[in-house]
């Protein structure tokens, strides 16, 4: 027999039970859509965090302060510490210091209420200087940013998030409004182009003042020279490197510090964040893909079965075929394409449902997911593989029986 006549006659012999053949298909089908659909899921969750980070701004350093420690002697996390002020911030845009930094942005940041209407809001209020959109990449829909004079005379000025201009406002169109915020008064000067959201922060739902207006009005008090964070873009990606030793050697002498293991202040980067946020989603997407991957062991325990009952059924079929010459390699053979098959078919399905899941579930999730032509393709090998490795046994035990026995079954 050719194998022509082989792949006829297991389509034929697959076709004679099309239900339980369906059904053996089906946990194949399931395991293969969903090693697609995670590791979909898990790329395009990567891509997603990969951009939001890139949202904070190109070339960036980010610089936050120690931690603290309180009269108990219980210490805080990194960036509970009032360790950076506005004049390390300002220490950082020395052309001769820091000739790899371009623009420099601390940040004091406070959940604070803003009015306007009769309607109230509770937002993010960011304090910084005027370098803070070219800092962080952020452009304007109406209006323009605080200029250096409103910066030096502590005009009591603010630009609203998209989202926060329409929750107070109804609309993004407010350029000359007044608002409220914290019991003072401020005049909209511009309104933030959308920029969505990250995991933890959504960047349109935002209000930025002054640091000067700030310090005197909504975040005065004994620590008004303080900042949260000091934002420093670097000239270009290829000296981001030489950035952060330059911002790391001008902040430790500015705060005296021999030792940098007792530094108050720590500096990251764009790329160490993208990093690490890929090393825990890859984490992730290998133990989803394993989880989806026990079943696909369950569709191959399915094809062994079902190809040890059709081994049973068949028993004077093969007997006879043996009795008129056939070799115990052309049986094994066809119930091995037979096997084959079934997970061939079970694979391609699986990977139709995948690629549909993959169209549907960003509208029903709010998230990316990737199509990963390689892991289609490796999906459909596995698939075969999982077919003829678990038909491997009953191949073998229908080759070999013997003619005389196989004649006499039932």
């Amino acid at each position: 027999m050719n194998w022509s006549e082989t792949l006829s006659t297991s389509w034929h012999a697959i076709r004679s039970h099309a239900l339980r053949s369906l059904l053996t298909v089906l946990g194949i089908l399931v395991g293969i859509a969903a090693v697609v659909v995670t590791v979909g899921l898990g790329l395009g969750t990567q891509k997603d965090v990969s951009e939001q980070i890139s949202s904070l701004g190109s070339n960036l350093l980010i610089v936050s302060p120690g931690s603290s420690t309180d009269s108990s002697g219980i210490r805080g996390g990194f960036g509970s510490a009032s360790t950076l002020t506005l004049s390390d911030a300002e220490a950082l845009e020395s052309d001769v210091a820091a000739p790899d930094v371009q623009a420099v942005a601390p940040e004091k940041t406070s959940s604070l209420s803003l009015e306007a209407n009769d309607t109230n809001w509770t937002t993010s209020v960011t304090a910084t200087t005027t370098s803070w959109t070219e800092v962080r990449s952020r452009t304007l829909e109406y209006g323009d940013f605080f200029s250096q004079e409103q910066y030096d005379t502590n005009e009591r000025v603010v630009v609203l998030g998209s989202e926060t201009a329409e929750e107070l406002f109804g609309t993004t169109s407010v350029v000359g409004q007044t608002v409220t915020i914290d019991a003072t008064d401020f005049e909209i000067i511009g309104v933030l182009d959308t920029a969505g959201s990250s995991s933890s922060t959504n960047l349109d739902d935002i209000a930025v003042i002054p640091i000067t207006t700030a310090a005197n009005t909504v975040m005065g008090g004994t620590d008004a020279a303080s900042v949260s964070t000091v934002y420093v873009k670097a000239v270009s990606d290829d000296v981001l490197s030489a950035a952060y030793q330059e911002v790391t050697a001008i902040l430790t002498n500015l705060h005296g510090i021999t030792d940098a293991d007792s530094a108050d202040f720590t500096v990251s980067s764009q790329d160490a964040l993208v990093d690490t946020a890929t090393a825990i989603y890859q984490t992730l997407t290998v133990l989803l893909t394993g989880i989806a991957a026990l079943s696909l062991l369950v569709g191959g325990i399915g094809v062994m079965n079902i190809m040890l009952v059709s081994v049973t059924e068949r028993t004077r079929e093969i007997g006879l075929r043996k009795a008129l010459g056939a070799p115990p390699g052309a049986i094994r053979r066809q119930f091995l394409i037979e096997a084959a098959i079934l997970g061939l078919g079970g694979g391609i399905l699986g990977v139709i449902v995948g690629i549909v899941a993959t169209w549907v579930l960003p509208a029903l999730i709010g998230s990316s997911v990737i199509v990963s032509v390689p892991i289609i393709f490796l999906a459909l090998g596995v698939a075969v593989a999982i077919g003829i490795t678990f038909g491997v046994y009953p191949a073998t035990r229908a080759a070999r029986l013997t003619p005389i026995d196989a004649l006499r079954s039932e």
